[in-house]
């Protein structure tokens, strides 16, 4: 890779910007009969709480003409088990391991992202405090600045120096000031965004079409207002930002690096083409080369 593809996101640094999002990955073995992982910047496993969880029932996933609504639940094998069973082999990779972590309580947080950073082979923890589909905790400390101060920061004494990475909701009424919120915690970067809260009905029912009512809208629906809300957040802070939102081609991951963005993260796209980090991060590789000079002299309000 040309050093030129390198990036780093406070105490972490990647071999190239491109990473997957966390739900959508699985742990990373899954993908490998597919493409070669160890290319990516980085990929961001499954969502891990303390103890197992099950998720919602089904329905809990159907798609949309632009994406797709989940009611996942955050499903995932808990801490226990992810140490035992799925950290061996995310050990052997090459790339940055990124744990996505989420939890009801900030002192979950806390113990979770300590257990992680002193297990080895992993890179950073990202906080999940922005997710839209669980009855509570996730969304709750990530709509108001000073509760994402707080969880940062309490996770940062806990982690020393280990990467802190927060994905954020764009349901926040003020988005730019918690991104600040967590610069001012120690976070080292910022995921943004997460899905959308949104709903459909099947009308041969009457009924909602997943079985929590209401899920996250992803896919290429939202592409735009995520790459907004990362322009927007880009104005205020320092800290670097990973995009999140409907990337499925080179351009797309383009446009959230003109944006203000560092990085990007992959996700339902992966649903429909699990090569398709790889021939992002190959396209990406390519208009660099030529447009690089872009991402130095980004468009402003002023041009």
């Amino acid at each position: 890779m040309s050093a030129k593809l390198q990036v780093r996101l406070g105490r972490l640094e990647l071999a190239n910007p491109v990473m997957t999002a966390s739900g959508t990955f699985g742990y990373g073995q899954e993908y490998a009969p597919f493409l070669d992982v160890d290319r990516l910047g980085a990929i961001v496993v499954k969502g891990l709480s303390l103890e197992p969880r099950a998720g919602n029932p089904p329905p809990r996933g159907v798609e949309t003409p632009a994406g797709m609504l989940n009611c996942i639940g955050l499903e995932n094998v808990g801490l226990k088990r992810f140490l035992a069973e799925k950290l061996p082999y995310l050990r052997g990779l090459k790339t940055k391991v990124v744990c996505n972590v989420l939890g009801g309580r900030v002192e979950d947080y806390v113990r979770l992202a300590g257990e992680l950073a002193q297990a080895g082979g992993i890179a950073a923890v990202e906080l999940n405090i922005s997710c839209p589909n669980v009855a509570a905790g996730g969304i709750c400390f990530g709509l108001e600045p000073r509760g994402v101060n707080d969880l940062v920061a309490r996770v940062r004494r806990e982690v020393g120096e280990f990467p802190v990475i927060v994905k954020l909701s764009p349901e926040a009424p003020d988005l730019p000031s918690v991104c600040q919120a967590a610069e001012d915690g120690g976070a080292d970067a910022v995921s943004l965004i997460n899905t959308i809260r949104a709903m459909a009905f099947d009308v041969y029912t009457g009924r909602p079409r997943l079985s929590s009512a209401i899920g996250g809208l992803s896919g290429p629906a939202i592409r735009p207002i995520a790459v907004r809300m990362v322009y927007e957040c880009a104005q205020r802070v320092k800290l670097p930002l990973i995009g999140i939102g409907g990337i499925a081609s080179w351009m797309d991951a383009a446009e959230f690096l003109l944006a203000g963005a560092s990085a990007v993260q992959i996700g339902t796209a992966n649903f429909v083409n699990p090569r398709v980090a790889a021939d992002v991060l190959g396209g990406l590789t390519e208009w660099l080369s030529g447009h690089g000079h872009l991402i130095e002299s980004r468009w402003s309000p002023r041009d």
